[in-house]
């Protein structure tokens, strides 16, 4: 009986050799796909410019805290420079919902920065968040 299919013709080539012989087309294609985004983030290696809208707009932009902690030690409520016997009385009321922000200036000492948190925990507020900006 003759088989319907003839086999495969293999040319003398075993299956591995056939095998590679399918994959280098991927292999170079994958190499030169490489070598593309290679040139092509070197090409691009600048970021791109800032747009003067979103600059201005970040350099008016503040925190929004409810209190704020300049370089010189003043307390902010509202653009309004308090002292400890009022600072308690502006501030909102202590919720376990939502925290007292606090946006304090980077040059702040450690021990301005307790006093006012020992004030606060007087006051009853028993949570606060510290706001900070990312480094440049």
């Amino acid at each position: 009986m003759t088989d319907l299919v003839p086999p495969p013709s293999t040319s003398g080539k075993t299956l591995m050799e056939r095998v590679e012989d399918a994959l280098l087309p991927l292999i170079n294609l994958v190499f030169l796909l490489l070598m593309f985004f290679i040139v092509a983030g070197q090409l691009a290696d600048d970021p791109l410019p800032e747009l003067p809208a979103a600059a201005q707009a970040r350099d008016q932009q503040s925190p929004h805290a409810d209190l704020i902690v300049n370089a010189e030690g003043d307390w902010r409520v509202a653009g309004e420079i308090l002292e400890e016997d009022s600072l308690l009385s502006h501030l909102p009321e202590p919720t376990d919902k939502q925290p007292l922000r606090i946006g304090a200036d980077e040059t702040i000492t450690m021990a301005d920065l307790e006093t006012l948190l020992r004030l606060l925990e007087e006051g009853g507020y028993e949570d606060v968040l510290l706001l900070t900006e990312p480094g440049a």
